[in-house]
C-alpha cells in the first residue's frame, strides 16, 4: 500500500496583523493618550467621570441567539480599571451584578468569553456609551451586533483594545462619540430581517441596552439567529466587519465593512456617511424569510425532548416517538442512533438547552425557506455544567400535533464532509523549533471525508474518493483505516498506510501544486465524488474562512512546563501522564482544544502502520488531561513518537501542533 508523504507550505499570501499592532496603530491614531482626555482631531469627545449616589448596577443578557451560559463577564472603565466581574446565568445567559465603586470613568467597555451551544469558544464585547449620575440601573446586552458596534465604534478589533484598556483611553473614548451611530449603521445593514421580523420602527430596537431582550427566540434573538457576524482581515491587512445570511448555502460574506474607514466616518461632526466604508455589491443582508416566520417555536422541540428525557424513556419508547418520526439520517446517523443518545441521557439525568440556528443543510434555498436547518444545543447535567453538545438538522410542520412543530430530521446525509483553514507547527520535544520541517509554521486545508460509521463498532464506508478544488484540479483519496479518508499519492488506490500527521488529510503547495490562491478564500467551493453503497454521489463543501499566511506561535496550542529542562519524552506516553495547556487557553479565550492524538512508529519508511490513538480533550473550562499507558503490541518497537495537539477557533480555523518527543 502506498505511503503518503505530504508536506505543509504557505498558501495565498494575505497579511496577518498582531494583535499588539493593532493596538499600537490604533493608539497612534487617536493621538497615544492613556489619560482621560481625548487628543484626536476627529470629533472623539473627552472620558467623562460620573459619580453616583448610590453603588450603580449593571445588568443584561449574553446571547448568541442561545444564550451564552457559565461565561465569564468582565467590566471595564474608560481609565481601564476592572469595576466588575460575574457569570451568566447557567439557564439564560443572564447577568446582574453591582459594580465596585460608585466613581466611573465612560464609557463603560464589556467583554464576556464563553462557549456557544455548538462549542465554540467566543469573545464578544459590548458598552454603556454614556454615563448618567441619574441612571444608577445600567443595561448592557452582549451579543455578536453589539460586538459589531464596538468594533465600529473603535475601528478595530476590540479584544485587544480591552486587553490594554489602561493604555487606550482616547480610544475607547470614541465609543461614546460613535456607538449611537454605529448602531443605527448596523441596523441599515440587516434591514430586511427586520421587516421579516416585523420590527417596523428600527430606531425602537436597541442593540446595546434592551432591558426586555432575552434568548428566548423574540424578536432580537431571532436576529441574531438568522445572521452570521465577523470580524476579519481583508486582503491588504484591512480589518473588516462582515455579516450574511445564516442559512444561506455557502459561507460567502454579503455585506463587507472597513472597519477603519466607518469609524472615521461615524466621528464626524456632521454629514457621516458610513455606507462610505462598505465594499461589497450588496449593501444589507438577504433574509431566511420563509423559515424566520417558523423559528420562534424552536425550542419547543428542545421541552417536548426534555420531557421524554425526564420520564426515563427507553430508546425503544424514543425510537417510536412522533418527534422522530420523519428522521432519515443526519452523517450517517440514523434514528436509532439518536434514539439510543436520547436514551443515555435519560439515564445520566441531563437536558438539552436553547437551540443554536448554526446554518440550513439544504443544496438549494428559495424564497429563504430552509427544509433542514442545522440547529445546535448544550447538553447540561442538573447542575448546569454542560458536557456536551447535540448537533442536528430540524424540520418545520405546521399541522403538527406533537407537541411541538419543529421535529428532528437529520441533513439527510449518509456521511459528513468539511474543509477546514488549517496552520500547522512541528517543535522538538522541548518546545523550539524543528528544523525538520519547511516552511515551519505552514499552512493548508484539511479536509475531512468520512470513512467509517459513527457507531461503537464502525463499519468501513468508503473506498475511495476525490475532492475537485475551486481551481478544478481533483485529488484521490483511499481508505487508511481512520475515520476519515487519507491524501493518496497514487490515482485509483483503495487503501493506504496513514501516517498518523496531519499529511494525511492536509492539502499543501509543497506536495500538491495545484493548490493555489483561490482554493484558499473563504467560501471556496470544493466537490467531493464517491460511491457510497453502490450510488455514485457527488457533494459541494464550501470553506468557512480564509487561510491566513502567517500566525503568530501564541495561537498554536502549547503544553505547559515543557522547556529544553525539561522535554516530552516517549517514555512517558507508555507509562500515562498529565497534559496541561492552561497557560495557552488563557492567552487564547478565542479557541477551543478540539484534538489530541499520539502517534507511535516502528519504521521509518512508512511500511508499517502505526499505533494511531486518539484522544478526547475535556470541554473549556477544563484544561488538563490524564493519559493512561500505552499498550503495545507483541514485537511492536517504537522508533518514534509523537503528541498531536488540535485546536479550533470561532470562525473555523484549525491550528495543529506536532511535539516530536525523545525516547
Amino acid at each position: 500500500m502506498p505511503r503518503r508523504h505530504l508536506q505543509l507550505t504557505r498558501l495565498s499570501r494575505l497579511r496577518w496583523v498582531l494583535a499588539a499592532s493593532a493596538v499600537a496603530v490604533l493608539l497612534a491614531a487617536c493621538g497615544g493618550s492613556s489619560g482621560g482626555n481625548s487628543s484626536a482631531d476627529t470629533g472623539s469627545t473627552a472620558s467623562a467621570v460620573t459619580t453616583f449616589s448610590a453603588a450603580p448596577t449593571l445588568s443584561g443578557v449574553a446571547a448568541v441567539g442561545a444564550p451564552l451560559t457559565g461565561a465569564a463577564l468582565r467590566v471595564l472603565d474608560a481609565s481601564g480599571a476592572a469595576v466588575g466581574s460575574t457569570t451568566t446565568h447557567a439557564a439564560d445567559g443572564s447577568y446582574n451584578l453591582t459594580l465596585n465603586t460608585k466613581t466611573l470613568t465612560g464609557p463603560l467597555l464589556l467583554q464576556v468569553r464563553g462557549m456557544d451551544a455548538a462549542g465554540n469558544n467566543l469573545v464578544l464585547h459590548s458598552a454603556v456609551p454614556v454615563l448618567s449620575a441619574a441612571s444608577a440601573a445600567m443595561v448592557a446586552n452582549v451579543t455578536p451586533l453589539s460586538d459589531a458596534v464596538v468594533a465600529l465604534s473603535l475601528g478595530a478589533d476590540p479584544q485587544p483594545v480591552f486587553a490594554a484598556a489602561s493604555q487606550s483611553a482616547a480610544a475607547i473614548a470614541h465609543v461614546a462619540t460613535a456607538a449611537s451611530g454605529a448602531a443605527e449603521f448596523v441596523k441599515t445593514l440587516v434591514k430586511t430581517q427586520l421587516t421579516d421580523l416585523k420590527i417596523t420602527d428600527p430606531k425602537t430596537l436597541d442593540l446595546l441596552a434592551d432591558a426586555g431582550f432575552a434568548a428566548n427566540k423574540g424578536a432580537q434573538d431571532l436576529l441574531l439567529e438568522s445572521l452570521r457576524v465577523n470580524l476579519a482581515l481583508s486582503s491588504k491587512g484591512v480589518l473588516q466587519l462582515q455579516l450574511s445570511n445564516k442559512l444561506q448555502v455557502g459561507s460567502l460574506a454579503e455585506v463587507i465593512v472597513e472597519l477603519p474607514t466607518a469609524q472615521t466616518e461615524l466621528l464626524k461632526t456632521a454629514s457621516a456617511t458610513p455606507a462610505n466604508a462598505i465594499t461589497s455589491t450588496l449593501k444589507f443582508t438577504s433574509s431566511p424569510t420563509a423559515t424566520l416566520a417558523n423559528l420562534g417555536s424552536l425550542d419547543e422541540l428542545s421541552a417536548a425532548l426534555n420531557k421524554l428525557i425526564a420520564q426515563g424513556s427507553s430508546a425503544t419508547t424514543l425510537l417510536s416517538s412522533t418527534l422522530l418520526t420523519g428522521y432519515d439520517t443526519h452523517n450517517g446517523r440514523l434514528k436509532a442512533d439518536v434514539a439510543t443518545r436520547l436514551a443515555d441521557y435519560a439515564a445520566k439525568n441531563r437536558q438539552l438547552g436553547r437551540w443554536l440556528v448554526t446554518g440550513c443543510a439544504d443544496d438549494v434555498v428559495t424564497g429563504g425557506l430552509c427544509n433542514r436547518v442545522l440547529v445546535s444545543a448544550p447538553v447540561s447535567d442538573s447542575s448546569g455544567v454542560v458536557v456536551g453538545q447535540y448537533q442536528d438538522a430540524v424540520s418545520y410542520t405546521k399541522a403538527s400535533v406533537t407537541g411541538s412543530k419543529w421535529n428532528l430530521i437529520g441533513n439527510g446525509k449518509k456521511l459528513e464532509l468539511a474543509v477546514y483553514p488549517l496552520a500547522f507547527l512541528a517543535l522538538a520535544a522541548d518546545a523550539t523549533l524543528s528544523t525538520a520541517l519547511s516552511p515551519n509554521p505552514g499552512v493548508g486545508i484539511q479536509t475531512y471525508i468520512q470513512a467509517q460509521s459513527d457507531a461503537a463498532l464502525p463499519v468501513k464506508l468508503l473506498d475511495s474518493a476525490t475532492l475537485q478544488t475551486p481551481g478544478g484540479f481533483s485529488i484521490p483519496f483511499a481508505y487508511c483505516g481512520r475515520v476519515q479518508l487519507c491524501i493518496s499519492s497514487t490515482a485509483g488506490a483503495t487503501t493506504l498506510v496513514p501516517t498518523g500527521g496531519i499529511g494525511d488529510t492536509a492539502l499543501q503547495r509543497a506536495a500538491v501544486g495545484w493548490i493555489g490562491g483561490a482554493d484558499s478564500v473563504r467560501g471556496a467551493k470544493y466537490i467531493a465524488s464517491y460511491t457510497l453503497a453502490g450510488v455514485v454521489e457527488t457533494r459541494s463543501v464550501y470553506l468557512r474562512a480564509e487561510v491566513p499566511a502567517e500566525l503568530p506561535r501564541a495561537r498554536f496550542p502549547a503544553l505547559d512546563g515543557v522547556s529544553t529542562s525539561k522535554p516530552l519524552r516517549g517514555g512517558e506516553l507508555l507509562v500515562g501522564m498529565t497534559l496541561n495547556w492552561a497557560a495557552w487557553a488563557a492567552a487564547n479565550p478565542d479557541m477551543r482544544l478540539i484534538s489530541l492524538r499520539t502517534v507511535l512508529s516502528a519504521a521509518s519508511d512508512g511500511s508499517s502502520t502505526p499505533l494511531i490513538t486518539e484522544l478526547t480533550p475535556p470541554l473549556p473550562p477544563s484544561t488538563t488531561l490524564e493519559i493512561a499507558g500505552l499498550t503495545l503490541a507483541s514485537g511492536f518497537v517504537p522508533l518514534s513518537y509523537e503528541l498531536w495537539l488540535g485546536a479550533q477557533d470561532a470562525a473555523g480555523r484549525r491550528y495543529f501542533t506536532r511535539y516530536t518527543l525523545t525516547p
